[in-house]
């Protein structure tokens, strides 16, 4: 990778500069003009405008209030807090921590709860953070015992190998899968991270060509069915629910969600049964 030269004559911008570009991007990922933000923050649309072109250094109440507005996560709070020129205030605590015992304890208890149907924890660039033993055995029975090429959700279902060739409906799961990534990056202008895995999912083979650009009419699917292909013929079907943390103020915590899948039929319900008593 060729690394980009640094001019001989570098322009200076004012330090607050970046804190009004990202308030331009975050005000157009959610389509408000500079009206409607100062309204929703309660400040004149005057001090914002003069905020966003560097002319006024705003208090971090007034950048927490604009935060709220503009619906930020917590990691990108604390970025708009330190282009504001102030420390970030919202922690990021590893799940292995003693403070969040009590948290990892919960999640270990659902992930069990959910047997024998799969779960998985998953952060917000859909990295599989942590599964239950019915994820690994659902995974073996499906792809004949092939282990997982990725720990990605996103790349597990884009990328050609023995999952993806056991998803039945695997052009409805992935342009779902597709639609849900666009939405997250439109409404998370700075994670360059989620554009990245956007373009890496694009360039998978047989991702048809109207996909690789956003469809504005179309938005995810309220409820998309999971079909896996078993060995003997059968074909599993799951749903799935979300469940995320209320009101996290730890940025580990905001940015993860757990899915659990439930069995659409009994027939898949009791081949969950058999993988977990051997007999499947």
């Amino acid at each position: 990778m060729i690394k980009p030269q640094t001019p001989s004559n570098p322009v200076i911008f004012p330090s607050n500069a970046s804190l009004g570009v990202m308030l331009r991007e975050w005000r157009a990922a959610r389509r408000l003009s500079q009206l409607d933000l100062a309204l929703d923050a309660d400040i004149s649309a005057r001090h914002l405008s003069y905020i966003e072109t560097g002319k006024a250094q705003p208090s971090r109440e007034v950048l927490m209030r604009l935060a709220d507005a503009l619906e930020m996560p917590l990691r990108e709070r604390n970025g708009l807090l330190v282009a504001g020129g102030f420390a970030p205030i919202f922690r990021e605590t590893s799940l292995g921590t003693p403070k969040l015992v009590g948290i990892k304890q919960a999640i270990e208890a659902i992930l069990a709860q959910q047997e024998p149907y799969p779960a998985f924890v998953l952060d917000r660039r859909w990295n599989i953070v942590q599964a239950n033993a019915a994820a690994a055995r659902v995974n073996d029975c499906v792809t004949y015992g092939a282990p997982a090429l990725h720990d990605n959700m996103m790349r597990q279902i884009f990328s050609p190998g023995p999952f993806r060739d056991a998803v039945a409906n695997w052009h409805e799961i992935a342009g779902d899968l597709l639609r849900h990534l666009y939405q997250e990056v439109a409404m998370n202008p700075a994670d360059r991270m989620a554009k990245a895995l956007l373009d890496e999912c694009l360039r998978y083979p047989d991702v048809p060509a109207s996909w690789r650009f956003r469809d504005l009419a179309a938005g995810p699917s309220p409820m998309v069915t999971t079909m896996l292909r078993h060995p003997d013929g059968r074909v599993l079907q799951f749903f799935s629910t979300i469940t995320s943390f209320a009101t996290p103020y730890d940025v580990t915590l905001d940015e993860l969600r757990i899915e659990c899948c439930f069995p659409l039929d009994e027939d898949t319900a009791a081949i969950c049964r058999g993988l977990r008593d051997g007999k499947a």
